[in-house]
This record gives C-alpha cells, sequence and structure tokens, in this order.
C-alpha cells in the first residue's frame, strides 16, 4: 500500500523551540506549548525511538568475503537472467488472450513475500553502512495525536513486534496556545533524534506543532516535501491488532522499578544458550509479584508492591530482549505497570514517568509479529452491528475526541452494550484507540479515513475456513468444567478435538492434530477446527446476535 506524506521544513530543535513539521495530507492539528519537564520527555521520546528501530529478528553473519568471491559468476548469471527473461516474455505473448490462471493469487503472494525479503536485505544493508538512507525505508513516521488532556506519540518497531506510546498530560506544559485538536503524522529523523538529546532543564524547550505549516498553500515552496512512502502489508494490520490486545481481557500486574532494574541488568549480563527463554509470571494474591528467569530459574521479587487479582498458572512470555528499551527510562521510572493476556500472548508494559507515561507492546514472542501470527481477533467472539449504530457511535466519538464507555454511549444514544460492541469495531478499522490506563476510548485515525479489507489485509484464514466447517462438527460430550465454562470433545471434519471453553466464550485451551495446532497451540490463534467446534457448543452461529449477552462477558473481561 502506497502512502503519500506531504511536510512543510523538517522538524528540528531551535535553540529551546522544539518543532515538529506535521503531514499536510491530513487534518489540521496544532500545539504550541512549554515543557516543564524536558528531561523527561527526552528521555520518554529517546525510548520511543529506540523501539521504532527494534529489530531483533535473527541476522545471518556477513558473507561480504563470500560475495567477493562470486563476483567471478556475475556474467554468467547475467546471462541465464537475460535467457530467463527471453523465454518468460515468450510465455506471456503466447498467453496473452487467455483466461486469468487460478492460482494468480498465491503467486502474486510468493512474489510480494521475495519482494519485501529483498527489501529486508537492502533495509540491514544501509543499517549498518547509511543510518540516513536506512531511516527513509522506515515503514511510517510515528503518529502524533494532540487530545484535550493529553498528547501521545505512536510508533511501531521495525521487525512489527513491538508497539510503542508516549503519552504527556497537558500538565506537563504551561500556558499552551493554538491548539488544534487531531491526529498526524510528524517528520522524524536522524537529525531530530540528535536533537532531543541536547535537551537540559536549565533552558527552556517548547513543544510545536507548527500551525503555520498548513497555512502553506503553494507546493513551489522550498521547504515543500511530499514522500511517498510504500507501507508494508502487514503496517496497518499491526495497529489494529494492538488495539485487539489492549480490549482483551489482561491480568494486571505492579512492578517496582528495583524489579525492573534486576530483570533487565540480567539480561544484558547473561545470554541463554539453551532453552527455554521465557520471563515466567508466578502470581499469588497479596504477594509480591515473583519473576523467573528462564533457563536459570533464577527469581525476581517486586517487593513493595503485590498482587491484587486472582490466581491462576503461571504466565510465560518470549522476547524479553525487546524490554532493554525501558533502561534509560529506570532513573526517572515511579512504576511500571504489566498487563499480561496469558502464555504466548501480547503484554502491555506501561512505564509512569511523573505526568508522563510510556506503553510498550509486545506480540508473543519476537518472530511472531502483530501483523500476520497474533490472530487475537479470532479468539473472542464477534458480534453482528448495524451500520448506523457504527456511524452514531463513530460521529458521538469524534465530536467528543476522548470518553468513557458510560460518557459514548450517552452522547450516540445507544446502550452501553452497543456502544462497546461498535467501540470494539472502530478500533479494529483504525478509528479509535483504547487508553489502556487511563480507561478511556480515544479517536484517533491511523488514517485519514476507516481501514477495510484493502488495507489491513483479509479475514484471518482460520476463522474464514471454520465457517465452512460448520456441518462437519459432532459433539460427543459437553459437560460444566470444575472452575467454570464448558469442557467439550468432539470431531471436526472427522479430527479429534477437545476444548476448554470459559464463560466468556474464550478457548482457554484445546487439543487438535491439525497442523496449525501443532505447530503453536494457541498462540497463533485457535485453528479453524477449534473454531468450528466453539461455535457449534454456542449454538451454531459463529456471530452473537444477542449484544446483552456479549456485553455481559465484557464486562467481566474488564473486572466489572
Amino acid at each position: 500500500m502506497e502512502v503519500s506524506f506531504a511536510y512543510y521544513g523538517r522538524s528540528r530543535l531551535d535553540g529551546g523551540l522544539l518543532s515538529f513539521a506535521p503531514n499536510l495530507a491530513r487534518e489540521a492539528v496544532a500545539f504550541d506549548a512549554p515543557l516543564l519537564r524536558p528531561l523527561r520527555f527526552r528521555e520518554g521520546i529517546s525510548a520511543l525511538h529506540d523501539v521504532v528501530i527494534s529489530d531483533l529478528r535473527f541476522k545471518p553473519r556477513d558473507k561480504t568475503a563470500y560475495d567477493e568471491w562470486k563476483k567471478g559468476e556475475v556474467v554468467r548469471r547475467r546471462q541465464l537472467r537475460q535467457q530467463f527473461y527471453e523465454q518468460a516474455k515468450a510465455e506471456i505473448m503466447a498467453k496473452r488472450g487467455l483466461s486469468v490462471s487460478p492460482d494468480l493469487e498465491r503467486r502474486f503472494d510468493d512474489c510480494r513475500r521475495r519482494y519485501w525479503s529483498a527489501r529486508q536485505q537492502y533495509s540491514d544493508y544501509l543499517l549498518k553502512n547509511a543510518r540516513d538512507l536506512w531511516r527513509m525505508l522506515m515503514p511510517c513516521d510515528p503518529i502524533v495525536t494532540v487530545a484535550d488532556d493529553v498528547v501521545f506519540f505512536e510508533c511501531f518497531s521495525a521487525d512489527e513486534s513491538s508497539y510503542g506510546c508516549l503519552t504527556v498530560q497537558r500538565d506537563a506544559f504551561g500556558s499552551t496556545g493554538g491548539v488544534q485538536l487531531g491526529t498526524t503524522n510528524v517528520d522524524y529523523s536522524w537529525d531530530l533524534y540528535h536533537h532531543f538529546q541536547a535537551l537540559r532543564t536549565y533552558r527552556e524547550t517548547r513543544l510545536r506543532l507548527d500551525p503555520e505549516g498548513f497555512e502553506v498553500a503553494t507546493k513551489g515552496s522550498a521547504d515543500y516535501r511530499e514522500e511517498k512512502i510504500d507501507l508494508p502489508a502487514g503496517w496497518l494490520r499491526g495497529l489494529a491488532q494492538v488495539q485487539a490486545g489492549m480490549a482483551l481481557p489482561m491480568r494486571k500486574v505492579t512492578l517496582t522499578r528495583e524489579a525492573v532494574y534486576s530483570l533487565l541488568a540480567w539480561l544484558k549480563r547473561h545470554k541463554a544458550k539453551t532453552s527455554p527463554r521465557a520471563l515466567r509470571f508466578e502470581l499469588w494474591p497479596d504477594c509480591p509479584p515473583r519473576l523467573v528467569m528462564e533457563p536459570w530459574e533464577t527469581p525476581i521479587y517486586s517487593y513493595g508492591t503485590t498482587y491484587q487479582g486472582p490466581p491462576g498458572e503461571p504466565i510465560r512470555v518470549w522476547g524479553r530482549q525487546r524490554l532493554l528499551v525501558l533502561a534509560r527510562l529506570l532513573p526517572l521510572v515511579e512504576r511500571i505497570d504489566v498487563y499480561l493476556l496469558g502464555t504466548g500472548l501480547p503484554s502491555f508494559w506501561v512505564a509512569h514517568l511523573g505526568e508522563m507515561r510510556l506503553t510498550l507492546g509486545l506480540s508473543g514472542w519476537t518472530t511472531n509479529d502483530w501483523t500476520r501470527n497474533a490472530a487475537l481477533d479470532v479468539v473472542r467472539p464477534q458480534v453482528k452491528l448495524s451500520e448506523g449504530l457504527i456511524s452514531g457511535v463513530a460521529q458521538a466519538m469524534r465530536a467528543g475526541r476522548s470518553m468513557r464507555l458510560g460518557d459514548a454511549a450517552l452522547k450516540s444514544v445507544a446502550s452501553e452494550a452497543e456502544c462497546a460492541a461498535a467501540l470494539n469495531h472502530l478500533a479494529h478499522a483504525g478509528q479509535v484507540i483504547y487508553d489502556i490506563d487511563a480507561g478511556v476510548y480515544r479517536w484517533r485515525q491511523i488514517m485519514p479515513r476507516a481501514l477495510g479489507e484493502a488495507e489491513i489485509g483479509p479475514e484471518n484464514v482460520e476463522l474464514k475456513a471454520s465457517r465452512a466447517l460448520a456441518g462437519k462438527v459432532r459433539i460427543e460430550s459437553r459437560q460444566e468444567a470444575p472452575r467454570g465454562g464448558t469442557l467439550a470433545t468432539g470431531t471436526v471434519d472427522a479430527k479429534p478435538v477437545e476444548m476448554l471453553l470459559d464463560a466468556d466464550g474464550i478457548i482457554k485451551r484445546g487439543k487438535c492434530k491439525c497442523s496449525h495446532h501443532f505447530k503453536a497451540g494457541l498462540r497463533m490463534g485457535p485453528c479453524r477446527h477449534l473454531l468450528a467446534m466453539r461455535a457449534a457448543v454456542q449454538g451454531g452461529a459463529p456471530m452473537a446476535d444477542d449484544l446483552q449477552a456479549w456485553f455481559a462477558r465484557w464486562k467481566k473481561w474488564q473486572g466489572n
């Protein structure tokens, strides 16, 4: 997907004036106020930069010498390419006028996969040799939103496994002027990052989203820049998956700064050579949270905080090296709240920096990014909604900008159940984001329009395939589980299936012999056979029509 960005000038730090160049192709957004504590902002925005450039995917060894040895084959390869080109051209000319091949979509996906693989290799090379050029290959500039109570910046990592959001309360600024609420992209270069390091407490620093940039009418100005960004296929879907994760039920764990320091110090000084390499949370009510570093089985206790939640099984998360982006924030951190979805599922780490907070969202593990394998939208039940209801709630949110669920329902003249379902739909369309710490919904458009299948990709393959198996489900037993919920066994398309479905309609455990489930269990989302079984257990309909029943489950997810 190709997206256009237009900037007037560049973001810069001139004296004590920190001026961001907004995207002129989007709605007008303006903000101008002094920062009362620039050091906190410097460390927070710098940590956000570390999230942007984070890429912990496996990188092969440098084979420069090997490539030099192979230069002698360049001529032969050129001849082969020319030969294959002529052959392919002749085949295409011969097939003119014939019907489209049935495997065209598959071949297109293969070609697109090869393109992004080559682009990633080129990106890795530029990261080592030409960082200014590498920065131009980043998926998208950070998103900044000016709300009535906060200003927040959002970004994705290069490997699309980490999400960062720096939220700055309005009381972090002095008197404001020229405020215009909205969402836009801001120009973020390496020079700007280096300028951030010059922020000091002894000189005034102002944060400005330049309102004059929107008054530029001529494109002939020397400072006018228009860029076209070729977004990866899953970038937009990744942001929608983040919101899907934030809306799911989670366990909240509060960690002290000392516990997080011990965790990061251990990761910095030790390297696991054998599996498992998980970070295990062991939680008991009214007891200090216990973090265990695998495979060493080293415990880290968060003395000074207690876990206030229900008991349960230990929760394991992978990709813990990504937590090192929090290291530079430790001198300023008051506490860190961790929101856990479950073993192998995404987690959210909220670092409180006084009037600022940095939210770090991590996918289940580093190579399981938000866009392909998270599949969080299939974990919870689906709800049918009318277009009129969605439109009404969207208008109310656009006017109010940030509201709690009850206020949004009142403004949209809808019940709380209808409003909650509509807000979740808008979140998946990139129109609304849920502030996990403040507990409010905010109007934040990823793009100037609602996202559809053309932007975020097709529906999850397993969810779509499960509907075709509706007539091939045979339930052999169904009984109430000891701790609530339903335990069901049966066959789906001649495959034996076992499933534990809790009272909220969420698949807590499952067994299936298909390749999808064998590969990663529920961590990549339930397989089509488990989804078909769930639909049969819940009444045979893959979509829930009873909004009140759905809302009751949703309230229980939130702990209300």
